[in-house]
């Protein structure tokens, strides 16, 4: 199995390289054509024309576009991700600051849709046939038609304003600092041995992910629905019944371990749409994550730090897909076999 697990991963890799090679193209080109000059966004007005261009020239910003094309992706692969032209600190180190933030509210988001919608879709699969299927099918569709940005607008007004019952913005307390170890906060808490800023962290996250996993727990509920009830009219399902084998048992020990599979490979393709949509729900919390990073490299036009956020969003939705495919070998007895 390991020489398979291996043989997937090269060919994504074969796949992957010239891909982003593709992507960073595109983004780098579109950001250079957009009728904007991100100097004239950070100097005076009643700076010297020599000064626009000794600006210009500092940033790489004077020479052609392929030249700067060729400058920058030379740099990206040496571990240079160059500087921001508005915050007045390196990519990397922006980067380093945010994007552990966005990691951990997306798994965590993760986790939430796994435990809504593997419960829920389990209720579905078994009231089908029965007055209570119509509540639940009606439920899941309002479910998904709420986008997660509103899902966090809701969240925010009752949980957080109306009820006070959790914090609503940030990513800890103010009053904790926290450690500068790994840049993702629960593992530094539980590192230090921090059990409040654990907690704070945790009282934080809470609606972020919630908004996030409610607009996602419900495509889980009904493809595992979906999923169960064709395993369920297959032949070994039959053969168990005809064996006295109970329908709880068939349900988890022999069909649910292939209704999960098509449910898996929901989750992890869903999943790069998922870190995608922390943006909008990082910028309603106020959560210091890398989509709330992007935007206001947007409003700044910030291009090296807009193109490496970028890149990194397509990174981690590929690095999703590959993750999915090791783990859909690993759970598929009849492709390692193969």
């Amino acid at each position: 199995m390991l020489r398979l697990i291996l043989a997937i991963l090269l060919r994504r890799l074969l796949v992957v390289i010239p891909m982003l090679l593709v992507v960073s193209v595109m983004i780098f080109v579109i950001l250079r054509l957009l009728p904007v000059d991100p100097i004239a966004m950070i100097i005076s007005p009643t700076a010297m024309p020599d000064e626009v261009e000794a600006m210009r020239a500092f940033h790489g910003l004077d020479k052609p576009i392929p030249m700067q094309y060729l400058i920058w992706i030379g740099n990206v692969f040496t571990g240079d991700f160059g500087n921001a032209i508005s915050f007045r600190d390196s990519v990397m180190n922006l980067l380093g600051e945010t994007l552990p933030a966005t990691i951990e509210l997306a798994l965590f988001a993760l986790l939430f849709a796994i435990i809504i919608g593997f419960g829920a879709g389990l209720y579905m699969f078994h009231v089908r046939g029965t007055v209570r299927e119509s509540v639940t099918d009606v439920t899941s569709i309002a479910m998904l038609s709420f986008p997660d940005f509103l899902w966090a607008i809701i969240l925010m007004l009752l949980v957080g304003v109306q009820w006070t019952l959790l914090p609503i913005s940030g990513r800890y307390g103010p009053e904790f600092i926290a450690p500068d170890i790994t840049g993702f906060i629960f593992l530094d808490a539980i590192v230090t041995a921090n059990g409040p800023l654990l907690l704070s962290a945790l009282k934080h996250i809470l609606l972020p992910a919630l908004a996030l996993a409610l607009a996602f727990s419900p495509l889980i509920m009904r493809v595992l629905k979906s999923s169960l009830t064709e395993v369920m009219v297959e032949d070994y399902i039959t053969l168990a019944r005809l064996r006295g084998i109970s329908e709880r048992r068939i349900l988890l020990h022999h069909a649910l371990k292939n209704g999960v599979l098509p449910t898996l490979t929901l989750v992890g393709v869903q999943f790069g749409f998922l870190f995608g949509g922390t943006l909008l729900v990082e910028i309603i919390f106020a959560y210091p994550g890398l989509g709330n990073l992007m935007v206001r490299a947007i409003r700044n036009t910030d291009l090296p730090v807009i193109q490496m956020a970028a890149l990194t969003y397509c990174v981690v939705v590929l690095a999703s897909n590959t993750v999915v495919d090791v783990l859909y070998v690993v759970l598929n007895p009849k492709l390692r076999k193969e």
